[in-house]
């Protein structure tokens, strides 16, 4: 059977679409404002069509003929322009019109074009770059860039901008491992957005799974293969943050771009038709699919092979395991790990969802790694007062009470969602006003405080407290066992004012602020990473066998862990190979790592 997307064999150009109950499937060439349509050849469930010359470069899309009868899951609307769900590249960005969900509103001049592509190079096959234990730096590509005062303002903003030396230049100051890209694939805005007059910054209501965004990755394929072959010349792997859980299409209310007016049974759905909406963005991808599967994993091949990218981190991942529950030896699972170029990637999920049973954490397979929450809020916690140093204990030894002796956690303190790591310790509530909810957005408990004054202050003693309380959470997060994951601009006192939902920000508020940044911050996230960087197997899995001291230098004993009051601990490693000493005061405010001599 004719692969799906576009393929080419002997000068000849070939497209192929699945519709499976779709009357009748056009292929649609632009050429400026002109569109022909060339009527394609049913394959059982798809629609092939092959031309007779080379169309690289060309723009192109599909119409689909049949029945409207959305509440029957049919969305066949021949005015709908509808993207290829192969594309992989587009000829603008996504822009949300009502017109896009309203039927007979012909939507030519309104939808982005897919680009027939040409040659695609394959990129050096390469075991990943990254190692378990190491620092993932979380980026939003524009975030980062869009301020940054040695980066040609022409290369701001976008993918290029991260091969920049001086970008380069900081990701090996704080000896970054991998950098994990928040979303690059292109997306639509939600249609609650234009009204406030906001748009969606960091990416996560992608429409396909392959098409890059053009502001993000104007130079599209190429690009990102030249941006991921430059920071790997650095020893920097690269994953990609992807949304395989929801689309734009959002819900019976939104738009019909691309799999919604070919093939609805891409969504997942209720006994009675309805959507499932496990993810809160109105869809849920269907996995329990083969051909979404095939989706899937066409998309993960395609950023491997001609892109190079070492990983990739799941976004709601339980999705990924749902028919309609979550399983842990679900289809998708043992696809990816019998594929032959996907099996050594690094694979990260964020293993909740909002459905039933969407939590799972430490039940995703054993050679994945998973952000864990509870090392984020356990740590929050113990600084903040109001947790004891047992679980602190426990996080700092790799969350064995989760994973077992196995490692796999991703260990993080503040990521995009919530507050960043500064307002973490200035704000004890958020202030999301500026989102246009009146507030509501965001999570409402973060176990933050703000040392007696919300927000910014020129009191000595509470931004002497701040710092120092900032030092101790990032040397907790570098001393612990697990791989770190760090979010852009935290190692040097980024802020959103008190936003912990700055998804719709794009502009000053999320926007890093290089000029002003917090240098001794940074150097001091610098010298823990240092540290650890040159003893990166002492924190793949916790160093045992060893001594937990109380810090009256006395063993510690059950009554001493369950005492709220218990000031902290030291642990010493007693394995001579991994000599690790951390040592723990609450009341001073630090985290000392050391090696026993």
């Amino acid at each position: 059977m004719t692969p799906l997307g576009v393929s080419k064999a002997r000068g000849r150009t070939r497209f192929s679409v699945r519709s499976p109950h779709a009357e009748l499937v056009e292929l649609c060439l632009f050429e400026g404002t002109t569109e022909r349509r060339v009527a394609m050849r049913r394959e059982c469930d798809n629609w092939t069509v092959s031309l007779p010359e080379d169309l690289a470069g060309t723009p192109y899309g599909y119409r689909a003929h049949g029945e409207w009868a959305p509440q029957h899951g049919r969305w066949f609307d021949p005015a709908k322009l509808l993207v290829d769900p192969y594309a992989l590249e587009l000829d603008r960005r996504y822009h949300y019109d009502p017109c896009l969900g309203h039927y007979g509103a012909d939507t030519a001049a309104l939808v982005p074009r897919a680009i027939v592509p040409g040659r695609l190079p394959k990129a050096k096959r390469r075991p990943p770059c990254f190692a378990r234990g190491g620092l993932i730096y979380e980026v939003n590509v524009r975030a980062f860039t869009m301020l940054h005062p040695e980066v040609p303002e022409a290369q701001r903003g976008t993918l290029a901008a991260l091969a920049h030396p001086a970008v380069i230049a900081h990701l090996k100051k704080l000896n970054v491992s991998a950098v994990e890209l928040m979303p690059i694939t292109a997306w639509i805005d939600e249609r609650h957005l234009a009204p406030l007059g906001l748009t969606n910054a960091w990416g996560y209501n992608p429409v396909t799974m392959m098409a890059l965004d053009p502001r993000l990755c104007p130079g599209g394929v190429a690009q990102l293969r030249d941006t991921v072959a430059a920071l790997h010349a650095e020893g920097i792997g690269v994953l990609l943050d992807l949304v395989f859980n929801h689309t734009g299409e959002s819900d019976v209310h939104g738009p019909v771009l691309s799999l919604r007016g070919l093939d609805n049974a891409a969504y997942a759905h209720h006994a009675d038709g309805s959507l499932i909406n496990d993810t809160g963005c109105g869809n849920t991808l269907n996995f329990a699919h083969p051909a979404m599967r095939e989706l899937a994993l066409a998309a993960l091949r395609h950023f491997v092979a001609h892109c190079g990218i070492d990983g990739f981190r799941f976004d709601l991942a339980p999705v990924l395991g749902r028919s309609p529950a979550f399983d842990a030896d679900a289809p998708f699972f043992a696809e990816l790990a019998a594929d032959p170029l996907l099996a050594d990637r690094v694979m990260i999920a964020e293993p909740w969802d909002i459905g039933p049973g969407g939590y799972q954490l430490g039940k995703f397979p054993a050679n994945w790694l998973e952000w864990n929450d509870h090392f984020r809020d356990d740590v929050r916690r113990f600084w903040r007062g109001d947790a004891g140093v047992g679980k602190l204990a426990t996080r700092i030894a790799g969350s064995s009470d989760i994973f077992g002796k196995d490692c796999r956690s991703v260990n993080f303190l503040a990521a995009h969602d919530g507050f960043t790591l500064l307002d973490l310790v200035s704000y004890a509530h958020r202030h999301n006003e500026a989102n246009g909810e009146q507030g509501r957005d965001g999570h409402h408990e973060n176990y933050s405080w703000n040392h007696g004054a919300e927000g910014p202050s020129h009191d000595p003693a509470v931004r002497s407290a701040r710092a120092a309380d900032q030092r101790a959470l990032l040397a907790t997060l570098f001393a612990a066992t697990g791989t770190v994951m760090l979010t852009a601009g935290d190692e040097f006192g980024r802020t959103q004012h008190g936003n912990n939902n700055a998804y719709c920000q794009d502009g000053p508020i999320a926007w890093l602020d290089w000029q002003h940044r917090d240098h001794a911050l940074e150097d001091y996230v610098a010298r823990l990473s240092d540290w650890r960087a040159a003893r990166l197997d002492w924190f793949a899995q916790f160093p045992e066998p060893g001594e937990w001291l109380h810090p009256e230098g006395r063993a510690m004993e059950i009554d001493d862990w369950e005492r709220p009051g218990t000031p902290g601990f030291t642990y010493c490693g007693a394995d001579p190979a991994r000599p690790l000493v951390i040592s723990v005061s609450r009341p001073d405010r630090s985290v000392k790592v050391s090696a026993q001599a």
